[in-house]
């Protein structure tokens, strides 16, 4: 079961690579900047839909903090959801000091307001 959650969290990073990196600089206006690299590999465990929902690490965070996060939103695909926890996504950037706005869309998911997410929020 652990080579097959491994395997999974392999998987996974590198689709969450390819395709933050495949990111245009500017989507809708905006300078998709940040470290990329560094959010698929510090932050890929924290967002990952298997498992429970964990508090992201410092080293998580401080790359959640250099990447224009709405932007980043407007660029995930149904690949990414496929691979990632969305509900996971907005806790994370929660955590990290930079939470997604009630409505914000991220991808195909809509960010619940504080209240009606409060629940999924938890660890």
């Amino acid at each position: 079961m652990g080579m097959v959650n491994f395997q999974f969290l392999i998987l996974a990073i590198f689709t969450l690579a390819g395709i933050l990196i495949s990111i245009p600089k500017t989507v809708y206006g905006e300078d998709c900047t940040g470290d990329m690299e560094g959010l698929v590999k510090q932050c890929a465990t924290y967002v990952q839909k298997t498992g429970p929902k964990e508090k992201p690490s410092p080293a998580c965070c401080t790359v959640v903090k250099k990447v224009n996060v709405s932007c980043v939103c407007k660029s995930v695909t149904k690949a990414v959801e496929e691979a990632v926890s969305m509900a996971k996504v907005v806790y994370v950037a929660q955590c990290c000091g930079r939470p997604l706005s009630h409505g914000m869309k991220c991808g195909s998911y809509t960010v619940p307001s504080i209240a009606a997410g409060a629940n999924h929020l938890q660890p």
